[in-house]
């Protein structure tokens, strides 16, 4: 049987920074919605350090799908739900509620009109104080945070015009409009940062 499991190799860098500031924002017990998960690999270990959240993964790939389901299998959790079908951007999701989501480098890789739906969905499938946390890089003030941010930008919007690192400022206000309040930012290695959105009561 050919191993559908893809290998993104900025995860082991980044997967424990991320874990800390997780555990300092995630509820015990609930419904987590992984938006845009990728490869499976965090969605594999992030469910394994919260037994108590159910881990459902989604991502609009097939190929990113079948790796989510591989990294599930391998990882024997009974927490970890099999990865959904998403269009951040689409109106209908397959999910009606959740007590936070968690969106880990999809807003740069993404046209903006697909950040702009994962906050109008997040908005609408979280209560009242739910969380959102995005991860990674981000211009402050306009200007990137560092020159291989701005290169990685370039690069970007050299594959795809619709696609670049993001505006903090612009994230959060558009946020805001869906219906949260300001961001706590953590700064984050490799020049990302960590923002974590609450939905206004």
């Amino acid at each position: 049987m050919q191993d559908a499991r893809r290998h993104a190799p900025t995860v082991a860098r980044n997967r424990d920074p991320i874990l800390e500031v997780l555990r300092r924002h995630l509820p015990e017990t609930g419904t987590l919605l992984e938006v845009s998960a990728g490869t499976g690999e965090h969605a594999a270990y992030f469910a394994a350090a919260f037994p108590g959240l159910v881990w459902q993964p989604t991502d609009p790939d097939p190929a990113a799908r079948a790796s989510i389901a591989a990294w599930a299998r391998e990882a024997k959790l009974n927490n970890l739900r099999p990865p959904l079908a998403l269009d951040a951007a689409a109106e209908d999701w397959p999910v009606a509620r959740a007590d936070a989501v968690l969106c880990i480098n999809m807003i740069h890789i993404a046209p903006w009109a697909a950040g702009l739906g994962l906050l109008r969905g997040a908005a609408r499938l979280l209560p009242p104080g739910g969380t959102l946390i995005l991860y990674g890089p981000y211009k402050r003030g306009g200007a990137h945070t560092a020159p291989s941010n701005a290169a990685f930008d370039a690069g970007l919007r050299a594959q795809d015009p619709d696609w670049g690192v993001r505006d903090l400022e612009a994230v959060a206000a558009e946020a805001a409009a869906a219906g949260f309040g300001p961001p706590e930012v953590v700064e984050m290695p490799a020049n990302n940062l960590t923002l974590i959105f609450r939905r206004a009561g």
